[in-house]
């Protein structure tokens, strides 16, 4: 029996987290190390596609709640791509952790995308791709920016400015990056709203911490193309020093990020929208990652991945 398989990967913000509201600069990176897998087989003996997943199982057209946008995705796809409405099974299985941050929707966008075009024999182009993500991702987000959907189906990392194309960056850096799930769920919402409110009512102390994210984050980028692995985590822990002051860290956040740190990480910061989430940590080899992991877990992290940073290198 037919199968076919799409994949995709986690996304972190690397810097430039709540700045780029405000026209700054971001860092996207992709995440090998946490997979998305979506598997499509031939049903011709069901009338409508059946979906197994960790939110939902059962037939597509009873989809509902959060799993709206998937399955508008898939009606879509299953229109465009068959003329004969032939019934498949749809398996999506994912290591990335909801509300975190992590890009998890769009990840899952992009890998039914894969396997819908694979099993149907069609050519998808990058361009495509992120269109048809955008159909899903409208649903579940509002107005997405887009650089979940491209980062979770990117292989370099990306630079983002508000309004503006997604980029990809030059990066020859060697080191590992670990990401630590808090436990908590993020709060992008309320913590974007706490920092407009902080722009309005006292813009001489807000503006400041905004535009030094900016200024990190051009850094930053310098950092990783030129293998500058130190002062990447310096500028990575001075990112942090802003959102806190910024108020978009917690005490969760903030205690793992002082774990890292006194466990030897070269710089430690959340990523995504904070008050809860996760953190990532800049380690110089892969038995210091491995070191920093097993200190965050013992710190009540729940669950850490290992990134090594080589594996995305452009040249």
């Amino acid at each position: 029996m037919q199968t076919s398989v799409g994949n995709s990967h986690a996304k972190i913000i690397l810097i430039g987290e709540h700045a780029v509201v405000y026209g700054q600069p971001a860092i996207a990176l992709p995440i090998f190390a946490v997979q998305t897998t979506v598997r499509v087989t031939a049903q011709p003996t069901l009338s409508e596609p059946l979906i197994n997943s960790p939110y939902y199982s059962g037939l597509l057209s009873q989809a509902i709640g959060q799993m709206q946008g998937i399955r508008r995705l898939i009606e879509q796809l299953w229109q465009q791509l068959d003329d004969q409405q032939t019934a498949f099974e749809l398996t999506i299985e994912s290591e990335l952790p909801a509300e975190r941050g992590m890009g998890s929707s769009a990840a899952t966008a992009i890998a039914i995308i894969r396997a819908l075009f694979t099993f149907y024999h069609q050519e998808l182009n990058q361009r495509d791709l992120l269109k048809l993500a955008a159909l899903s991702e409208n649903m579940i987000h509002g107005n997405p920016s887009g650089i979940d959907a491209a980062t979770t189906g990117a292989t370099t990392p990306l630079w983002f400015v508000k309004g503006q194309p997604l980029q990809p960056l030059p990066i020859d850096l060697q080191g590992y990056l670990v990401i630590a799930d808090s436990g908590q769920k993020g709060q992008t919402g309320p913590a974007v709203k706490s920092v407009q409110n902080q722009m309005m009512s006292n813009p001489e102390r807000t503006q400041p911490l905004i535009t030094h994210i900016g200024e990190l984050s051009q850094a930053v980028a310098t950092n990783i193309a030129q293998n500058q692995l130190t002062a990447l985590g310096q500028n990575l822990s001075l990112a942090q020093d802003d959102l806190r002051a910024l108020g978009v860290s917690n005490s969760r956040i903030d205690a793992l990020i002082e774990t890292a740190n006194q466990a030897g990480s070269l710089g430690t910061k959340l990523t995504g929208g904070g008050r809860g989430g996760c953190i990532i940590a800049l380690a110089k080899t892969q038995t210091n990652a491995e070191q920093l992991a097993q200190r965050l877990r013992q710190a009540g992290a729940i669950k850490t991945w290992i990134q090594p940073l080589h594996a995305l290198h452009t040249n």
